[in-house]
């Protein structure tokens, strides 16, 4: 089971998605603004973020920019959610650091098929570390210490 995020300003999507999502066996809330869900964010940390491109106030994309800048996100996996359909709107959001892309109105089992996906992809990763740590080990200035199991008597 993983914990899903919605960001999208329409109800009714959110409610939607989060009923399959749910159905499909993960935990799932939404909030209807960017400001609301980096404050959320800050909170908890979801499995996985959907993201409407088009909010008032703060854009999705504002917000995936954020999220990108940010050390405690930076590798947070995002599927922007939008009715938007142009390539350009979809290769904006990639570039932007979007996972995926998924069109409103959309197909509850193509949806949960996504997540399932992001979720198995990132399930192979290891969890999360904080954007220092990871440049260091990335750039050789630190070993990884793998811990070594306890066994529990």
């Amino acid at each position: 089971m993983a914990y899903i995020l919605i960001a999208d300003d329409d109800d009714l999507i959110a409610e939607l998605a989060s009923q399959a999502l749910i159905d499909a066996g993960h935990a799932c809330g939404w909030v209807t603004s960017a400001e609301d869900c980096w404050e959320l964010l800050k909170r908890r940390r979801p499995h996985v973020l959907l993201l409407d491109q088009n909010m008032p106030g703060m854009s999705g994309l504002g917000l995936l920019r954020k999220l990108r800048q940010s050390p405690e996100f930076y590798d947070l996996p995002v599927l922007m959610f939008t009715a938007m359909s142009g390539a350009q709107d979809e290769a904006r959001a990639t570039f932007e650091g979007a996972q995926g892309y998924i069109r409103k109105p959309f197909d509850p089992r193509g949806l949960t098929l996504r997540v399932r996906r992001i979720l198995a992809r990132h399930n192979d990763q290891p969890r999360h570390k904080d954007l220092q740590t990871y440049l260091e080990e990335s750039a050789g200035l630190t070993t990884q210490v793998n811990p070594v199991p306890r066994r529990v008597i």
